[in-house]
């Protein structure tokens, strides 16, 4: 199995031959550069680190003042040099090619310095997606667990609140995983049999079926599926 880091756009929608009419994420995923390949012999497990997109580096100017904003570190610096890379990867993921449990799945074979592009991936193929959700701050039950709240007539002023979170004489305490306002949102999340409807070498799209995690221009991972 093979994935890619890409960017999500948002979405849009296309006709297939039936002439249906099919709403799709647009997934931008550039050459992913491999920058490190694990084998299965030595650990157990085969695997691909790719990277994506560029980090800003340090200019060298007379004055020796590092410029303002994130860059990347000399240590990031020099494992991309290993991989034949000038750059620093912005994202560094790792993919697993073998199938746990499955010794008769053909696994494939990278080198560093390899390049994996959306022409992995085909019309029809099944994948899954893996995003981080929109980060919503801290909510209240009803919207955060779906709670229906207090009636909105004969006296109830508690429309939104959670109620009761435990007896005072037993067990007299709060149950732990107690659903109660907190921080929503800003999670992992993976998203399993989404389909792939188009894919658009030239200018490195993906195109799947239905919607995918996270927002505008968030990072995600596609990754085949068994």
């Amino acid at each position: 199995m093979i994935g890619i880091i890409g960017r999500k756009l948002g979405m849009t929608q296309i006709f297939n031959e039936s002439g249906e009419q099919v709403p799709c994420t647009v997934i931008a995923a550039e050459p992913n550069p491999v920058l490190a390949v694990t084998d299965k012999a030595a650990a157990g497990f085969a695997s691909v680190q790719l990277g994506f997109e560029q980090q800003r580096t340090t200019r060298e100017d007379k004055s020796g003042r590092t410029p303002r904003g994130r860059r990347a570190t000399r240590a990031e610096i020099g494992h991309a040099k290993k991989a034949g890379l000038d750059y620093a990867p912005r994202v560094l993921r790792s993919f697993r090619l073998d199938e746990p449990g499955n010794a008769k799945i053909e696994i494939p074979t990278y080198n560093v310095g390899d390049s994996v592009k959306v022409d992995v991936f085909a019309a029809g193929e099944m994948v899954k997606v893996v995003g981080t959700t929109k980060g919503r701050g801290f909510q209240g039950v009803v919207k955060r667990h779906g709670f229906g709240g207090g009636p909105n007539t004969h006296g109830n002023t508690r429309h939104r609140k959670p109620g009761s979170v435990g007896p005072g004489t037993d067990p007299s305490r709060v149950i732990k995983g107690k659903k109660m306002p907190g921080h929503y949102g800003a999670e992992r999340h993976t998203q399993i049999g989404l389909r792939v409807e188009k894919i658009d070498a030239e200018r490195n799209l993906i195109y799947v079926r239905g919607s995918v995690a996270g927002p505008k221009n968030g990072i995600v991972l596609v990754e085949k599926q068994a």
